[in-house]
């Protein structure tokens, strides 16, 4: 038996050396922060928290919110969930342990401790606070033990209510959210990049009733590749799911999406990708599910990786936090350029669409060669959100939880600030610009999707026909700045924006 374990463990180890190997010649220079998110993935590897100095030098948020360091050392932290009282409870896989953060009532923006509440599981992930229960999903059952929220400690035993689920493969880790109808949703991911599997619970959302003694899970929505993150809107009680989308079809294919998750709804994965593009490998014969599958409502850039998202609570934030979720977005690992890395907000409009908007920056160095240490110093993973308002925020790579909070006073200054620069005029359109927006064009490879010289065999093409008809200069750069999926939301500056304007609007 122990000649059997040092075989596969001499073998996990060469197939890991070789991969390195084969990533070193690919990214180069690059090479030694993708190991170290690898060795994250694989062993759950952390690198040191940031310090406050580097926060407030590289991380970005909106005008009147703060970021700052509210724990740190977690190791790979996961999953997050408040309780009524104000302690953080934090999931973390790698350590078969739920661990509490109590609530910081020295004001001082820290937690007054953190203890153990629960050890010796099975990769802990999702957490759900329920009727003075606190309910954990490991990698292959569900369990719960009682929870006193008042005094943040677990009682009681651990009693285990569904077994038998598969952790097998990729995408092993179960999420939960529970909903007013008292059924708690279980999400549990695919186990492969692209297959048909087996076990319908995989690649799916499912659900049980939490107040049976003995429940059963039941198959809820399907064709959902990897939905870790799930919340309810408050204003329409209905659940959205985060997905990742596949990989090895490319850079900027296909989108990673949110859903609106229905009953019985069918989402594709794996023979459709996305806005109805059957998948290259597996769609052919399947045009006919293009007809009932359910399309996403919003399309995050390809290997952004978009886990926990939450709704918030905006009422002391500015309007337009009104109806808002922020969404985490892990990061990519297979792109030739790394992209995601932050906390997005997505704002519902009247009209039902969505807009993407940069909330928290800075987990990816914008320039890899300045001089502020590692080029990724965080993977945000999961969101919460305390009574007073204030955003918490897991990081499975330096383990640390931040803590976001807004102040009416930081916002003044802010737009002070603002005010006091002078206002650029708008750039006239001229030959330069023009082909400053070429070069865009070509940077991100928009001919792919919409020249058909250049477009690739696995996505479909969208030419560009009488943009002048429809959009000015200023039109246009605002629908850069929350396009209609399944173009992705490109991190584009604004000289780019009026740049790419004026190249597409005069080049017909």
């Amino acid at each position: 038996m122990r000649k059997t374990l040092k075989h596969v463990l001499l073998s996990v180890l060469a197939v890991l050396l070789l991969l390195l190997l084969a990533i070193k010649l690919w990214l180069g220079a690059e090479f030694t922060t993708t190991a170290k998110i690898l060795l994250n993935t694989i062993s759950g590897y952390s690198i040191a928290s940031p310090s406050q100095q580097q926060i407030d030098q590289r991380f970005k948020v909106p005008p009147g919110f703060r970021a700052t360091v509210y724990a740190s050392d977690l190791g790979k932290a996961r999953m997050l969930a408040m309780s009524t009282a104000g302690d953080l409870l934090v999931s973390q896989p790698r350590l078969g342990s739920v661990t509490l953060l109590r609530r910081d009532s020295n004001h001082d923006g820290l937690p007054d401790g953190r203890s153990v509440l629960l050890q010796g599981l099975t990769r802990p992930h999702g957490l759900q606070l329920l009727n003075g229960w606190l309910y954990v999903a490991e990698s292959q059952q569900i369990g719960r033990i009682a929870f006193d929220e008042r005094l943040g400690e677990v009682q009681g035993q651990y009693q285990v209510l569904i077994t038998g689920l598969s952790d097998s493969g990729n995408h092993w880790t179960k999420s939960l959210r529970a909903g007013a109808d008292g059924w708690i949703y279980v999400s549990s991911g695919s186990s492969c990049n692209v297959c048909v599997e087996d076990d319908k619970q995989r690649a799916a959302i499912s659900r049980f009733n939490s107040n049976d003694d003995h429940p059963k899970l039941a198959l809820f929505a399907s064709g959902l590749r990897n939905s870790v993150g799930m919340d309810w809107s408050p204003w329409q009680q209905a659940l959205y799911a985060t997905d990742n989308g596949r990989d090895l079809l490319g850079d900027d294919y296909p989108p990673c999406e949110l859903n609106r998750i229905e009953q019985g709804g069918f989402y594709g994965w794996p023979y459709i990708n996305g806005f109805a593009d059957l998948d290259p490998d597996f769609g052919a014969g399947q045009q006919h599910l293009l007809a009932t599958a359910i399309s996403p409502v919003h399309g995050f850039r390809a290997h952004n990786a978009p886990l926990g998202m939450r709704f918030i609570d905006g009422r002391d934030w500015p309007a337009q936090y009104h109806k808002t979720a922020l969404v985490a977005l892990h990061g990519s690992w297979n792109r030739s350029t790394r992209d995601g890395y932050k906390v997005v907000s997505l704002h519902w409009q009247p009209n039902g669409k969505l807009l993407e908007r940069d909330f928290m920056t800075g987990f990816l160095a914008s320039d890899s060669a300045q001089p502020q240490g590692e080029s990724v110093i965080g993977r945000p993973v999961d969101i919460a959100q305390g009574s007073d308002g204030a955003v918490y925020i897991s990081d499975d790579y330096s383990g640390t939880i931040f803590k976001v909070t807004y102040s009416e006073e930081d916002a003044v200054a802010s737009s002070n600030r603002v005010a006091a620069k002078p206002v650029a005029s708008s750039n006239p359109v001229t030959v330069e610009l023009q082909q400053q927006g070429a070069t865009v064009f070509k940077h991100y490879d928009c001919g792919s999707c919409h020249d058909p010289r250049h477009a690739r065999a696995n996505r479909p093409v969208r030419p560009l026909k009488d943009l002048a008809s429809r959009y000015n200069s200023a039109s246009l750069q605002e629908f850069f700045l929350s396009p209609t999926p399944p173009m992705p939301l490109y991190p584009l500056s604004e000289q780019q924006r009026q740049a790419l304007a004026a190249y597409l609007l005069n080049n017909p």
